[in-house]
């Protein structure tokens, strides 16, 4: 047992750390603190460049891991090659896969355009030249040679009806036979007056001539088919020449690239196929779905067009995406679709790329949680990174949610690298419930949460200091001022031999400090600032801490901080709402009678208990059976509950405050009021380490302090949280000025004799406690409890 003194209640900073005037005259933080091991595995999957070398970085949300990845992934991306543009072109064999080309950096921006220029002076130019006398004149030559076959074959079918005295008329219903008598036509009348014989012959030579003007209309319809056909060769091999006089500089650009000159071929037949619609001439007709001519025109202009999914024209080396929000449209890219006279309309252009696109051939960061919180991410986003392909398509079509047929433009190679950040517990979950997580993540880089306290650390922080100050235009600290955020940094450590690496916490608390420096209109900030941002900061998140002080101070909430008692004792709590935490002490009590074997916990029976509070009372049986029950079986029943606690419990930081109560009330002994306890405890007595020792102190400090401080008053830690200490000023003053005290203790028995003033007693060779000691007092009356439950047997 050691009662404690100022000095272990608090650790001060370096001074090798602090021979600074105040921290402008330090430079700024450029290097990491304490995460070499997150480091050198993150630099080793972005150097490695594998298939599966993915990187997952795992810890703890504001140790500053989203800031030194990204910083540490744009050097790397720095120094990497531009990867290629990406542009996504019309199939003109197949219209729902577009086709997709890679050019180097700069040249999507540069085909696009010159396509652009070359649709739009096609656009200009063609018309002129079907206007102009080169085209009236060829196909002036073309009508004229089909108009004189086609009178030929009239010609024909005339002579034939006027050796056979038919004449032929043409009229709105078509061509007519008449027969001719000396020359004229004859009338019904005269033809009535006909002998049957040469009525017939008559007949038949009409019957003949129709035959032949029947095989002379089909001919001419040939022909004018073949004249038809004539001038739109005429027109596609002006349409050719003149596209061909304006594409030669293109195909030279992009001599080496045969698809995309390909597709520049096909760009040029497609022009001279639909020439007609292309210039808008009135030959055009109007399409299956009844669009009109301008608008045939205007869905054919939008074949050549080219869509510029990823420029890289501007980029420095490899890229670096950040996506904050992955959804399944961010990250994989979207198939944009509008609605036209109540349906749906899409079409290439509407494509846009994603993340992962737009990060190829680079970097891509992502946050795990946003990832499975999205919809159809996650499994996808795994096949891609294998297949290293992407493939852009309707997630709605992909999961049978779409009857429509979408488009499917062809599938994108893949050469990226993804980083994912998240809680370490992601990584675990995802190992134990996903196959396919290690093949694809290969590489774990855990952040830290701290890191050891010493002086070149604590210079560190103090750049780090500096370096916030210069890039928020804030007032910069004294040495004193960084030493109060040193001191802050070990408490949220819970160690004052380490530093905590929680860089968003520290971010706040200098940002807040600044504050209230210029609200006072000092040059730097002083101690007094950072103090005062503590306390605003507290008080802005303590009305649910206020309303527990008030109850206990007006004493709804019983709890003694004076006096002695048998089987009661003050346990101590740590509660948090939001980032604000404190202590609460708690009145904890125990009875004992005889009965069944066991402990009957109140919490555990009324549903109010956690795993690890159970597992606590389990060992505290352990240790009562341990200690009393090697001579003779235990037949006693212990009642214990947290008075006036009505919400759940849980931990085993109590378990020794229990095991003390439970002493007390089988000895007889009373418990000093004026205590409190906290403390885990194994099945020998040994005392264990908790967490929140700083709050639990303080919160009991806080309520002495209310009822006034006697000098008596104090709280018993375990021997293994002394160095977790860094304890607010007040307390420490107040135990310097002998006012509160604070001991540690490393078993059970050192406990209950600083809690009853009573020695605890210590096994002799017959296996009994000596008397008037706790352990012998509770020996005694467990061995009543037994001797009479044998008497009630017989």
């Amino acid at each position: 047992m050691k009662k404690l003194t100022r000095e272990d209640l608090s650790r001060a900073a370096v001074e090798e750390a602090l021979t600074f005037k105040s921290t402008s005259e330090l430079p700024s933080l450029n290097e990491v603190i304490g995460q070499e091991r997150a480091v050198r595995a993150l630099e080793f999957g972005l150097e490695l460049l594998a298939p599966g070398y993915n990187v997952f970085v795992g810890g703890l949300p504001g140790t500053g891991k989203n800031t030194i990845v990204t910083n540490l992934v744009q050097k790397f991306a720095e120094a990497r090659p531009v990867p290629p543009d990406w542009i996504l072109v019309f199939n003109f064999r197949d219209e729902y896969h577009p086709r997709v080309f890679k050019l180097p950096p700069g040249e999507g921006t540069k085909f696009s355009k010159q396509m652009k220029r070359l649709i739009t002076s096609l656009s200009t130019d063609l018309p002129k030249v079907f206007k102009g006398e080169l085209y009236a004149k060829r196909k002036k030559e073309i009508t004229a040679e089909f108009d004189t076959g086609r009178e030929e074959i009239i010609a024909a079918v005339n002579v034939e009806a006027a050796e056979h005295n038919i004449q032929l008329t043409l009229s709105q219903a078509g061509f007519q036979t008449i027969p001719l008598k000396d020359g004229q036509p004859m009338s019904e009348e005269v033809f009535a007056n006909l002998s049957k014989k040469e009525q017939a012959d008559i007949n038949e030579h009409i019957s003949l001539i129709q035959d032949h003007l029947r095989e002379a209309l089909r001919d001419m319809t040939e022909l004018e088919e073949e004249r038809e056909t004539a001038v739109e060769q005429l027109q596609e091999k002006i349409a050719k020449d003149t596209v061909e006089h304006r594409i030669g500089r293109l195909l030279e650009n992009y001599a080496g690239n045969h698809g995309l000159l390909k597709y520049v071929d096909d760009v040029r037949n497609d022009i001279a196929e639909h020439v007609q619609a292309f210039v808008g001439m009135d030959g055009a007709q109007t399409d299956e779905e009844g669009a009109t001519p301008q608008q045939v025109q205007k869905a054919l202009m939008q074949r050549y067009k080219v869509n510029l999914l990823v420029d890289n024209s501007s980029q420095k080396g490899a890229p670096l995406v950040i996506d904050s929000n992955p959804s399944y449209y961010n990250v994989f890219g979207r198939i944009g679709k509008k609605a036209i006279m109540g349906g749906w309309y899409s079409d290439f252009t509407m494509i846009t790329a994603g993340a992962l696109l737009q990060a190829n051939g680079g970097f891509l960061i992502l946050d795990i949680q946003s990832v499975l919180q999205n919809a159809h991410v996650w499994e996808p986003l795994k096949r891609a990174l294998k297949d290293k392909s992407l493939q852009i398509e309707d997630v709605n079509e992909q999961f049978g949610f779409s009857s429509t047929t979408s488009l499917k433009p062809e599938a994108i190679p893949l050469d990226i690298n993804v980083i994912l950040l998240g809680r370490s517990d992601y990584f675990q979950y995802l190992q134990e419930v996903d196959d396919a997580f290690n093949k694809t993540f290969k590489v774990r880089a855990d952040f830290d949460y701290e890191v050891t306290r010493n002086a070149q650390n604590e210079q560190l922080l103090c750049q780090f200091i500096a370096r916030v100050c210069r890039e928020g235009g804030l007032p910069h600290f004294t040495p004193q001022a960084a030493t109060k955020i040193i001191q802050y940094s070990s408490r949220l450590a819970g160690d004052k031999s380490k530093l905590s690496l929680q860089f968003g916490t520290l971010v706040g608390l200098i940002t807040e400090a600044a504050y209230w420096a210029k609200k006072e209109h000092r040059r730097y900030v002083q101690p007094n600032d950072v103090g005062k941002a503590q306390s605003e900061k507290h008080f802005r998140g303590s009305l649910y801490e206020e309303k527990v002080w008030e109850s206990i101070e007006s004493e709804t909430t019983m709890i003694d901080v004076s006096g002695e008692r048998v089987g009661q004792i003050n346990g101590l709590a740590v509660y948090s709402m939001g980032d604000n935490s404190f202590g609460k002490p708690s009145r904890i009590t125990a009875t004992t009678y005889m009965g069944t074997p066991g402990i009957i916990a109140v919490e555990t029976q009324a549903k109010l208990s956690g795993k690890t509070y159970d597992k606590g009372n389990l060992i505290i049986n352990g240790f009562l059976g341990q200690t009393f029950a090697q001579n003779f079986p235990l037949s006693l029943t212990i009642t214990l509950t947290f008075e006036q606690s009505y919400g759940g419990i849980d931990g085993d930081s109590a378990s020794s405050t229990e095991i003390y109560v439970i002493l007390s009330a089988l000895s007889g002994f009373p418990v000093k009021q004026g205590m409190a306890v906290t403390g885990s405890v194994n099945q020998w007595g040994e005392i264990q380490a908790i967490g929140g020792v700083n709050e639990k102190i303080e919160g009991f400090f806080h309520l002495c302090e209310l009822r006034g401080l006697t000098g008596d008053q104090g709280v018993i830690i375990p021997a293994a949280n002394v160095d977790h200490l860094m304890l607010m000023p007040n307390v420490q003053d107040a135990v310097e000025a002998g006012k509160f005290n604070i001991w540690s203790v490393s078993t059970i028995s050192e406990g209950i004799e600083l809690l009853t003033g009573v020695k605890a007693g210590n096994l002799n060779k017959h296996g009994n406690y000596p008397v008037h000691t706790v352990f012998g007092e509770a020996q005694n009356k467990l061995k009543k409890y037994f001797l009479k439950g044998q008497s009630f047997l017989k």
